[in-house]
């Protein structure tokens, strides 16, 4: 990992904390966790939005779906411009124009489809920062300490939580559009705190051209550590986008409530993303995710069939909880494997897993307005994670030969 910094005395001897540098992974995770808290931010209001607009149940999904997709597209964006001018200044800028862009929301008022589309949009650079987070931090650790720093950092997810437990009671007493301005408030306190604390790591890669950015994707690995993603991150976004929905239509449930149930079942998967990590580090980051591949198929089967809210509950944080340890176990694979791009291949990587929860969240909608159930939409994910796990099953050992650096790692 020639392109990172770290103490290499302090890494060796396994202590983390002094292996790297702190400050910088306690800003990348606040700015992560503020800008996921409004990435999903229409999921928790989609009801209440739905309702004004008059939405249909596929336009609900499109409309929850669409800053999961754009996120996915300026995820790659974002890769290119850490690589060029540090996650640091990535990070400021990016956060600028959502703040900036859910300001202009409230002021002018969201008054239609399109509106909510385009404000999806602007909230793509919420889920962007996953681009921008993960380097920073990850910069500074050295590749035994990869899956605990990703982890840590990327427990950030941990802001969809929010949005469920918070958006939906702003709404009721304030209106929802009001929920967009309030906003502003803690993401502007946080940008303060990461200008303070965040530090980009010495010796950053060097620019390169716009091709050699790309040249990941020449290599078979990057698409198979994406087509994880798509399944693990997918399967975990999706569901936060659309929980709140599933237990409005399904069970009745007032949209305060099924805030509440949608948090607890996203605060189980963010919860246990770190763990993932630290897991992947010490058993190997191919074993803990075909553990966590296995066990979400298996739980969204379920799912498709769960008859009480309670079991279906149950169910959704089995899922989420597989879900979030296959997070931290990608994120331990991709620096074993791409130290020397970790800015681009973070953002190919989380590309991937934005368009995967694009097309969960869209696809509920889709099910339920063709079939009147969501389960189509649950039980064909359940498929696409048994396939990832076939098509890791057939890669890992090649992996663990290829990949293996001594024996210090484990794959």
């Amino acid at each position: 990992m020639a392109t990172a910094y770290w103490d290499r005395t302090a890494g060796k001897t396994g202590d983390f904390w002094r292996s790297g540098h702190t400050p910088t992974l306690v800003a990348a995770f606040l700015y992560f966790d503020l800008a996921f808290m409004v990435w999903v931010l229409l999921g928790p209001l989609a009801p209440e939005i739905a309702l004004t607009l008059g939405l249909t149940p596929a336009e609900k999904g499109l409309m929850v779906a669409t800053p999961t997709l754009a996120g996915a597209v300026l995820r790659v964006v974002n890769g290119l411009v850490v690589d060029r001018i540090g996650p640091k200044r990535a990070g400021a800028i990016s956060q600028m124009i959502v703040i900036a862009g859910l300001a202009s929301a409230w002021l002018l008022g969201v008054n239609s489809l399109a509106g909510t589309l385009a404000l999806g949009v602007i909230l793509g650079f919420a889920g962007a920062s996953f681009a921008i987070a993960l380097p920073l931090a990850s910069r500074w650790y050295p590749p035994e300490h990869q899956g605990k720093a990703m982890g840590l950092a990327g427990m950030g997810n941990s802001g969809t939580v929010l949005a469920a437990l918070f958006a939906p009671a702003l709404a009721k007493a304030f209106g929802w559009n009001a929920v967009l301005g309030l906003a502003c408030l803690p993401l502007t306190a946080v940008l303060m705190v990461y200008m303070a604390l965040a530090k980009d790591a010495p010796n950053p890669p060097a620019p390169r051209s716009f091709a050699a950015y790309l040249s990941p994707l020449r290599q078979r690995d990057a698409w198979s550590l994406m087509g994880f993603y798509a399944v693990t991150f997918g399967g975990f976004v999706g569901l936060a986008a659309s929980l709140p929905i599933y237990f409005t239509d399904r069970f009745g449930l007032s949209t305060v409530a099924a805030g509440y149930a949608t948090a607890l079942c996203v605060f189980a998967g963010s919860l246990v993303r770190p763990i993932g990590g630290a897991l992947a580090d010490r058993i190997g980051g191919s074993s803990a995710l075909s553990a966590a591949l296995a066990l979400a198929a298996l739980a969204l089967v379920g799912v498709s069939a769960a008859g009480t809210m309670v079991g279906a509950l149950a169910l959704f944080a089995l899922a989420m909880l597989a879900l979030g340890v296959g997070n931290g176990a990608v994120f331990q694979l991709v620096p074993q494997r791409f130290a020397a791009e970790i800015g681009v291949m973070t953002g190919l990587v989380g590309m991937a897993g934005g368009v995967g929860g694009f097309y969960l969240a869209s696809s509920l909608g889709v099910a339920k307005q063709w079939t009147g159930s969501f389960a189509p939409g649950f039980l064909v994910f359940a498929a696409l994670a048994g396939l990832a796990l076939l098509g890791l099953t057939l890669v890992k050992a090649d992996w663990r030969r290829r990949w293996s650096a001594g024996g210090d790692v484990r794959i």
